[in-house]
């Protein structure tokens, strides 16, 4: 049966209900609640006299419902749940993006840029989605890809380019003193080579050092370029990164580029979205993007 508005209950008396039926205990209620367990009570009895039936028993060092009181909390309980949603619909809904990147990247350069993002865009839920895999526009809910390669991505895909790999060994300072770097590949083999999946050293050597047999390099070998990075800060080597995975670690003298030659790599980051599809949440993320390389 319906009862109108004005008969309701006090939202008080619902709420100390709903919160006493939950511990079973007025004591706790009250400490929930930030009132004296007194008023507990009294809004207790208050909600009982109101609907003429117990809903508590009283036993001797605790509470129970009564069999009205288990169905009337369940309905209680419904109820301000609906009030709660119907609140939070209310508010403004953060618009959400997700991201998909490479583990290095997303960890390397774009988690610590992040700050920055989350400052000027507060209106922006950013997810990031790590993962080597090629992530799915449309499973995978992505709505713009940070991808490494080289276009085309796929049809019905737009991409541009972010930045190109500029690749510099690096190393720990403490590894490789001041004056005392390799200068041809005979030299190098003094040292711990750190590999990624690219393996960019083959060709770095034979570019800029004058070749070498690759039998005479020791090397530890990692499957994300990030784990080579945090071991050649950790003084276990020399890693071939892209420079802008490692500027910051450079200008904090956690690393520093020892042989001064660039390998340009064949691919580049680029941002892929699709074609046709319009937002200008991901319009206000790509600049964001932007602004950042030109940073």
């Amino acid at each position: 049966m319906f009862m109108p508005i004005g008969n309701l209950p006090s939202l008080n008396a619902l709420k100390a209900f709903e919160v006493a039926a939950r511990h079973l205990n007025f004591r706790l209620a009250a400490e929930e609640l930030g009132v004296t367990q007194g008023a507990v009570a009294q809004h207790i009895r208050g909600l009982e006299a109101e609907l003429g039936v117990a809903l508590f028993e009283r036993l001797p060092k605790s509470l129970a419902l009564t069999g009205e009181g288990r169905t009337y909390v369940a309905d209680v309980r419904r109820a301000f749940e609906l009030l709660s949603a119907a609140t939070a619909n209310l508010k403004p809904q953060p618009v959400k993006l997700t991201v998909s990147t490479t583990p290095t990247f997303a960890s390397k350069w774009l988690i610590p840029r992040l700050p920055d993002f989350t400052a000027k865009h507060p209106g922006l839920d950013l997810h990031i989605l790590a993962t080597d895999r090629i992530s799915s526009f449309q499973t995978d809910g992505v709505d713009l890809a940070i991808r490494y390669g080289a276009p085309p991505f796929g049809p019905g895909l737009a991409a541009e380019l972010l930045f190109e790999q500029e690749i510099i060994p690096v190393c720990n300072p403490g590894l490789v003193s001041e004056g005392s770097e390799p200068r041809n590949a005979e030299e190098l083999t003094r040292y711990t080579l750190l590999h990624d999946a690219h393996n960019f050293w083959p060709e770095y050597i034979d570019r800029f050092l004058g070749g070498g047999d690759p039998a005479l390099f020791r090397g530890i070998s990692f499957s994300q370029t990030s784990h080579a990075i945090e071991a050649a800060i950790a003084g276990q080597g020399i890693a071939m990164a892209t420079r802008a995975f490692v500027s910051t670690d450079i200008e904090a003298g956690r690393l520093r580029q020892i042989i001064n030659g660039v390998l340009r790599a064949r691919a580049g980051f680029y941002l892929v979205k699709p074609r046709y599809r319009r937002s200008e949440a991901v319009d206000k993320l790509q600049d964001w993007l932007w602004s950042q390389v030109q940073d």
